[in-house]
């Protein structure tokens, strides 16, 4: 079992900055593959970033490639997405989400647990 809770969401401006963290509780964090999804208002739950178990390994959709950076502390629990460069559209409910699967990628069917998400809001 593990349990994730996000924080680091908020109001931004165009241009700005935003660092995510998902803190994981249990003992296995290193056992799973992390992930970040975002949904905007009627909109579909969409994959944002994942990152392996160890680290070594991360994909980004190609909407975040270049601004985003998904990174881990396995001894902190912790998983961050920063976010540079924010745009308007990357407005919706970030997820961080747990998968034990060793390639997860993008199928939100891959990812056993999920956090309750944090509001991050991109003003033009």
């Amino acid at each position: 079992q593990v349990q994730l809770v996000e924080s680091g969401g908020g109001l931004v401006q165009a241009g700005g900055s935003l660092r995510l963290s998902c803190a994981a509780s249990g003992r296995t964090f290193n056992r799973y593959a992390m992930g970040w999804f975002r949904q905007a208002p009627g909109k579909e739950r969409e994959f944002v970033a994942v990152i392996s178990w160890s680290g070594g390994i991360t994909s980004y959709a190609d909407s975040v490639k270049g601004r985003f950076t998904i990174s881990r502390d396995n001894a902190k629990n912790t998983v961050y997405l920063q976010m540079n460069t924010l745009k308007p559209e990357d407005t919706a409910v970030y997820y961080c989400a747990a998968s034990p699967f060793l390639g997860p990628g993008s199928r939100p069917q891959a990812y056993d647990y999920w956090g309750q998400g944090t509001q991050v809001t991109v003003s033009s």
